[in-house]
């Protein structure tokens, strides 16, 4: 048996068995290993846009912030409204501000 050791989407078990036709052994976890899996998906999913900036790996790291959120009982609507009011008191990234330094008094 191959081992593998990661949080993977819903549908991966029944796609191993159609496309290879082996059985993929899981388990069920509980919150608090689901919580620090999705952290460790969620820095993943990063490293590999990072990686390649393929959109589709932007894609995954949405589906993994919005499982955080779901596990910490957020929703996405209100998440929504953390952003935009971040978004209004710091700005955005539209202006593609790079700071180099503050001057000194």
């Amino acid at each position: 048996m191959r081992t593998y050791n990661k949080l993977v989407r819903d549908k991966i078990p029944e796609i191993i068995k159609k496309n290879e036709g082996r059985f993929a052994r899981t388990r069920k976890l509980n919150d608090y290993d689901f919580f620090a899996e999705l952290q460790k998906k969620l820095q993943e999913e990063l490293d590999e846009f990072k990686e390649n900036g393929d959109i589709e790996e932007l894609a995954d790291l949405e589906e993994v912030i919005r499982a955080v959120l779901d596990a910490k009982h957020i929703s996405y609507k209100e998440f929504e409204k953390i952003r935009l009011n971040k978004a209004k008191q710091r700005g955005t990234f539209k202006e593609r501000l790079f700071l180099e330094g503050v001057e000194e008094d």
